[in-house]
């Protein structure tokens, strides 16, 4: 870098200066936040003075104010390392941030039917796809032109939820909220299958599994399938069916797939079995979503939640912690209280899935010991890694 541009670097607040930094932060912070917010929510709490319904609420700020945040923040820092272009930094980025944040602080007390709240949420989220296809384009890199589409997809999601909210079509919004969380768990699978292997195998100093391409297409296409199938198929028992039959199908594909990927090897590497944990709630999800479909005694909301607090909530947890630190010039070595917020984040999962399933008059344990235990990891994360996002790269380079 030029001296000139390492002054221009220098000038720029350390936050804004990579989208991981303002976006991991952020979202865990309104993670934790949201998750205190709902659990206040459970036990008759009033606050959430201006939103309708707190179930669509929750559903719609852990799915596209969380997640999503988590995943433009990922985006937007690899694409420089996938383009070779300086990724979007400074004011551009504290822009699009700052119009996440907006809607974030203005649902609970406006509430999700105010216009200003519904059209800030749904401008940034296609700027962040504009940010990522400029410099794609510029360098003609087609293969990941894939994550435009898809925010925008995101987007058009987005817009359906609120809808539902507007005409208080609940089964919509659920089936919109659905079809985002599978398509998040079909994400995690295209980017896992590119990262996992790879960390497991530098990590551990063995030879990265040869992909094998049928398996690769087969598990790749059926989620894929069953994202868009969610959404565009009518609930009939004959495609109801059929659309089990294909999440059945995903699931052993998966399940398949992660076994390949040397999973004992990753004992006593919490960066690396955090990740493995987390993929792993993506197939048994996906069994659980059949069987809600064919009504074999689960909820549609139930087993959602294998793919939200199980899959999102572990891998996401585990990926911040680890670009965190190589994006910073650390060493990907983690404080022990990030290995403890790792055991949390799995037991949230577990407990909010599990327990409902065994003893459905535990459910409201199941609720409070599952929120505390996501707001605890996400809470250690906020403050082990807020200086490691609030400061410059330790090495002194720019990013």
């Amino acid at each position: 870098m030029q001296i000139l541009d390492a002054q221009k670097e220098n000038s720029i607040v350390p936050l804004f200066r990579l989208g991981f930094r303002v976006f991991f932060l952020g979202g865990a912070l309104l993670s934790c936040t949201a998750m205190v917010l709902w659990l206040l929510t459970l036990h008759g709490v009033p606050v959430l003075p201006g939103v309708s319904n707190p179930v669509w609420w929750h559903a719609h700020e852990m799915i596209f104010g969380f997640g999503l945040a988590i995943i433009a923040g990922f985006v937007l820092t690899a694409i420089q390392n996938w383009t070779g272009i300086p990724g979007v930094r400074g004011w551009p980025l504290a822009l699009v941030s700052g119009l996440w944040l907006l809607p974030r602080l203005l649902m609970p007390l406006r509430g999700e039917l105010n216009g200003l709240v519904m059209v800030l949420d749904l401008l940034w989220l296609p700027l962040v796809a504009g940010f990522l296809a400029r410099p794609v384009i510029q360098i003609k890199q087609w293969r990941n032109l894939f994550f435009v589409p898809l925010l925008m997809f995101m987007t058009l999601l987005n817009a359906l939820s609120y809808y539902a909210a507007f005409s208080q079509n609940w089964l919509l919004a659920e089936r919109v909220f659905t079809t985002t969380v599978l398509a998040i768990a079909a994400l995690i699978t295209v980017m896992g299958g590119r990262v996992i292997p790879f960390f497991t195998a530098r990590a551990t100093g063995t030879d990265k599994p040869t992909p094998m391409p049928v398996l690769e297409k087969l598990a790749l296409g059926s989620i894929w399938l069953v994202t868009l199938g969610w959404l565009l198929l009518p609930r009939t028992t004959l495609f109801n069916g059929l659309l089990a039959m294909v999440m059945v199908l995903a699931a052993v594909a998966h399940l398949v797939r992660l076994s390949r990927w040397n999973n004992k090897l990753t004992r006593g590497i919490p960066l690396l079995w955090v990740l493995h944990a987390g993929y792993l709630f993506i197939p048994l999800g996906l069994l659980a979503m059949a069987a809600a479909l064919l009504s074999a005694g689960i909820t549609v909301s139930l087993a959602s939640h294998w793919l939200t607090a199980g899959a999102m909530g572990t891998v996401i947890l585990g990926m911040i912690a680890r670009v965190s630190l190589g994006h910073s010039g650390r060493p990907l070595e983690l404080k022990k209280a990030m290995v403890v917020a790792f055991v949390l984040v799995i037991t949230a999962g577990l407990v909010r899935t599990l327990l409902p399933m065994l003893a459905p008059g535990l459910s409201g344990v199941a609720y409070d010991v599952s929120a505390l235990a996501w707001i605890i990891a996400f809470g250690i994360f906020c403050r082990v890694y807020w200086p490691i996002l609030t400061q410059p790269r330790a090495d002194g380079r720019p990013g």
